[in-house]
Protein backbone atom coordinates (compact mmCIF):
# COMPACT_ATOMS: atom_id res chain seq x y z
CA UNK A 1 0.00 0.00 0.00
CA UNK A 2 1.59 3.39 -0.81
CA UNK A 3 2.32 6.00 1.68
CA UNK A 4 -0.30 8.66 1.37
CA UNK A 5 1.19 12.20 1.25
CA UNK A 6 -0.78 15.11 1.77
CA UNK A 7 -1.64 17.15 -1.30
CA UNK A 8 -1.65 20.99 0.15
CA UNK A 9 -0.04 22.29 3.22
CA UNK A 10 -1.96 22.71 6.04
CA UNK A 11 -3.86 25.66 7.46
CA UNK A 12 -2.84 27.88 9.93
CA UNK A 13 -3.79 27.20 13.65
CA UNK A 14 -7.31 28.51 14.56
CA UNK A 15 -6.57 31.13 17.71
CA UNK A 16 -9.90 31.88 18.98
CA UNK A 17 -10.79 33.21 22.70
CA UNK A 18 -9.60 29.81 24.17
CA UNK A 19 -8.55 31.55 27.91
CA UNK A 20 -12.66 31.93 28.11
CA UNK A 21 -13.42 28.64 26.14
CA UNK A 22 -11.83 26.64 28.72
CA UNK A 23 -12.99 28.86 31.92
CA UNK A 24 -16.40 27.95 30.46
CA UNK A 25 -15.96 24.21 30.36
CA UNK A 26 -14.41 23.95 33.64
CA UNK A 27 -17.45 25.98 35.36
CA UNK A 28 -19.84 23.84 33.66
CA UNK A 29 -17.83 20.59 34.76
CA UNK A 30 -17.82 22.37 38.34
CA UNK A 31 -21.64 23.36 37.87
CA UNK A 32 -22.36 19.89 36.78
CA UNK A 33 -20.52 18.27 40.34
CA UNK A 34 -22.36 20.57 42.10
CA UNK A 35 -25.73 19.43 40.73
CA UNK A 36 -24.73 16.05 41.47
CA UNK A 37 -23.92 16.42 44.72
CA UNK A 38 -27.64 16.75 46.32
CA UNK A 39 -28.19 12.66 44.42
CA UNK A 40 -24.74 11.23 45.79
CA UNK A 41 -26.69 8.61 47.38
CA UNK A 42 -28.70 7.34 43.95
CA UNK A 43 -25.32 7.48 42.27
CA UNK A 44 -24.08 5.20 45.23
CA UNK A 45 -27.53 2.89 45.42
CA UNK A 46 -27.08 1.97 41.03
CA UNK A 47 -23.06 2.14 41.20
CA UNK A 48 -22.24 5.13 39.40
CA UNK A 49 -20.48 7.75 41.55
CA UNK A 50 -17.87 7.69 38.90
CA UNK A 51 -20.54 10.64 36.99
CA UNK A 52 -19.59 12.67 40.31
CA UNK A 53 -15.74 12.60 40.79
CA UNK A 54 -15.82 12.21 36.96
CA UNK A 55 -17.08 16.38 37.08
CA UNK A 56 -14.66 17.00 39.73
CA UNK A 57 -11.59 15.84 37.85
CA UNK A 58 -13.12 18.03 34.92
CA UNK A 59 -13.10 20.63 37.05
CA UNK A 60 -9.98 20.04 38.65
CA UNK A 61 -8.33 19.42 35.47
CA UNK A 62 -9.75 22.77 33.91
CA UNK A 63 -8.04 24.83 36.77
CA UNK A 64 -4.81 23.23 35.65
CA UNK A 65 -6.28 23.90 32.44
CA UNK A 66 -6.72 27.39 32.68
CA UNK A 67 -3.44 28.42 34.19
CA UNK A 68 -1.41 26.64 31.13
CA UNK A 69 -3.52 28.89 28.10
CA UNK A 70 -3.18 31.89 30.05
CA UNK A 71 0.67 31.11 30.79
CA UNK A 72 0.38 30.67 26.72
CA UNK A 73 -1.50 33.93 25.54
CA UNK A 74 1.22 35.85 27.96
CA UNK A 75 3.89 33.95 25.83
CA UNK A 76 2.49 34.50 22.45
CA UNK A 77 1.93 38.15 23.50
CA UNK A 78 5.60 39.00 24.56
CA UNK A 79 6.93 37.01 21.62
CA UNK A 80 4.41 38.81 18.97
CA UNK A 81 6.78 41.50 17.44
CA UNK A 82 6.14 45.21 18.10
CA UNK A 83 4.48 47.32 15.07
CA UNK A 84 6.60 50.00 14.34
CA UNK A 85 6.60 53.46 15.85
CA UNK A 86 4.31 55.26 13.81
CA UNK A 87 5.28 58.95 13.12
CA UNK A 88 3.19 62.01 15.38
CA UNK A 89 2.96 63.83 11.82
CA UNK A 90 3.85 63.42 8.73
CA UNK A 91 6.82 65.45 7.56
CA UNK A 92 6.98 67.43 4.23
Amino acid sequence: MAKWTPQHEAPEPLEGPVVATITGGTILWFVLFLVQIPFYGWFEERDLLWWVWTCLAGAGLGLIGIWYVRKRDAALKRAAPSPPPQPDSPTP
